[in-house]
């Protein structure tokens, strides 16, 4: 069942602060400020699409914020990644710093889990798709690097991923429940390309130094060899010709050890595929396996330890989220 709201009905003074409200319950909590001098009307559309939360606003002039004490006040809510499809009007999205302008057809990426504010001068119609964060099994850094660009209809990954957003988002309350759930993991598979293109193309502008360079190989190793239960720094240094110490040195301004880095991306990896086969889904044990666990109860207490549920109970929340 999908959402429908609009301000047509409420009083003038109320439309923003009542708008405001239902952009929050919808998506993440923002804050809502008109244009001053100018009046204020808006309508939000929403729907699911498996994991996928699909919404269309319309509206007048406006800045949408959404500051570090709104994100404080949920520190347990999942963090989502957000992208915006402009239909009309102009777009402009700060994070981190950047700026970027999207006017129609084009489209951002954004992370709810960091401040970021995005001001539209006129009237304007969006369409925005939320979904998880570690669904993308993508690095922090990389969507940091990837967060506040604009991306045009003939950029990048634009030209497969706009027009199948927009048929999406045009649709997707025609979908039952098992073509949602595809539907979700081919949004999600794009999305991580997209982001894997944007974070490579400002990694190019940026100075890259030998030890930039070789960490990036050994995280793309890392992603090429999950599935190997003898995976280690051990194993990783000598793929590299150089020792575990030096390996353990290169990651201490990564914000994650070696170790970590290599059971988060598995888990990462298991999370995904326990989210998005429905009902040909293979045991958990089979998919803990396929990704490198050999101990099926420690899968379970890693899975348990990072998503605050167990993998059965995922796929089980998973299935309350499509419904």
């Amino acid at each position: 069942m999908g959402l429908r709201v609009t301000t047509a009905a409420v009083a003038d003074g109320d439309k923003a602060a009542y708008w405001s409200g239902a952009v929050s319950r919808s998506l993440v909590p923002v804050e809502v400020l008109p244009l001053p001098g100018r009046p204020f009307d808006g309508l939000l559309v929403s729907h699911r699409l498996g994991y996928v939360r699909i919404s269309t606003l319309e509206a007048d002039a406006a800045r949408l914020s959404r500051t570090a004490a709104l994100i404080a006040r949920a520190p347990r809510s999942e963090p989502q990644v957000g992208v915006g499809v402009q239909v009309s009007g102009r777009a402009v999205l700060e994070q981190d710093g950047r700026r970027a302008e999207v006017r129609p057809g084009g489209l951002v990426l954004y992370d709810t889990a960091r401040p970021y504010a995005v001001d539209y001068p006129e009237r304007f119609r969006t369409h925005l798709f939320h979904l998880p964060r570690r669904l993308l099994g993508v690095p922090e850094r990389d969507l940091r690097q990837a967060s506040a660009t604009a991306v045009g209809p003939d950029e990048d990954c634009g030209p497969v991923l706009l027009p199948f957003l927009g048929i999406l988002a045009a649709s997707a309350h025609a979908y039952p429940a098992p073509v949602g759930d595809r539907l979700a993991g081919s949004v999600a598979d794009l999305l991580s390309a997209l982001v894997a293109q944007l974070a490579l193309a400002r990694a190019a502008e940026e100075p890259d130094t030998p030890s930039a360079h070789l960490v990036r190989r050994v995280r793309e190793y890392v992603d090429r060899h999950l599935g190997d239960p003898e995976l280690s720094p051990e194993r990783i240094a000598h793929a590299h010709h150089i020792s575990v110490r030096y390996l353990h040195r290169l990651f201490e301004g990564e914000g994650v050890t070696v170790r970590r880095l290599v059971q988060q991306r598995r888990l990462e990896a298991c999370a995904r595929e326990l989210v998005r086969r429905g009902r040909t889904a293979p045991t958990v044990s089979a998919v803990a396996q396929r990704w490198g666990f050999v101990n099926p109860a420690h899968f379970s207490r890693s899975f348990r330890a990072a998503y605050g549920v167990s993998p059965r109970e995922w796929c089980a929340l998973r299935n309350d989220d499509a419904g």
